[in-house]
């Protein structure tokens, strides 16, 4: 029986205008769907016009900036309820979803949702739930006493998995989902029993205890910021109405 690394999976990313899920908003975003290893895989491309402008940090980062935005993106509205239909299209097929860092991707299309669709995007997954695998979560606990950082880029270099076009969300959801087959095989031993669906739940577990460990050391050195330890989508918060 094929490993579930091994079978089919989709990925998610996006790229915006700034790193806070309540107020930023979404800039392009990418589903990739792979249906095994070293198959070629099928890829949707969003772009879109924010409304909003595009600071020039954000800018550096993904090389968007607003006049591309403007001629080329379409109005935020129907893309989100597209980015919300294809990622139910996966739920449906039984397709696990890596995104890396969820939290923020799929906060962030929540908002987005909520703000232009007056919508959310728990109501897509009422009949199907969606699986999520992160990458970030799943390295952290299998591998918690490596030092170093952990962005995509650093597990692409750890795991050996090609990252061509950092900071394109097409780009960067492939690498995200390779980097997941390659967590499978370095730790199949501990992974090959469980399916999506319990990894799911254990990742939501595992995040709440790295966000627990990283507060803990926030406070410890007096930095003021908070962690969410919520998994894979964070709560709705009254400035995102």
């Amino acid at each position: 029986m094929t490993c579930w690394y091994e079978g089919p999976l989709a990925a998610f990313d996006t790229e915006t205008t700034g790193v806070d899920v309540e107020t930023d908003r979404i800039v392009s975003a990418s589903v990739v769907v792979q249906e095994g290893p070293a198959i070629r895989p099928r890829v949707s491309r969003w772009l879109i016009n924010p409304g909003v402008p595009v600071p020039a940090g954000a800018t550096a980062v993904h090389g968007l900036t607003d006049d591309h935005l403007q001629r080329n993106g379409r109005w935020p509205s129907p893309v989100m309820e597209e980015i919300a239909r294809a990622l139910a299209e996966q739920a449906a097929a039984g397709r696990p979803l890596v995104i890396m860092n969820a939290p923020f991707d799929l906060t962030m299309l929540d908002r987005e949702l909520r703000r232009h669709r007056a919508s959310s995007l728990d109501v897509w997954f009422d009949s199907k739930p969606l699986l999520v695998l992160d990458p970030r979560v799943l390295d952290k606990h299998l591998d918690r006493y490596r030092k170093g950082r952990r962005t995509l880029t650093d597990l692409c270099a750890h795991y050996g998995v090609a990252l061509e076009g950092a900071h394109d969300a097409a780009a960067d959801a492939l690498a995200s989902l390779e980097v997941v087959r390659a967590v499978g095989r370095r730790f199949a031993t501990r992974l090959e029993r469980l399916s999506p669906a319990e990894l799911h739940s254990l990742q939501a577990m595992w995040h709440a205890e790295q966000a627990r460990g990283l507060q803990a050391w926030f406070t410890k050195s007096g930095t003021p910021e908070a962690v969410d330890p919520a998994w894979p989508l964070r709560p709705e918060m009254p400035a995102a109405a």
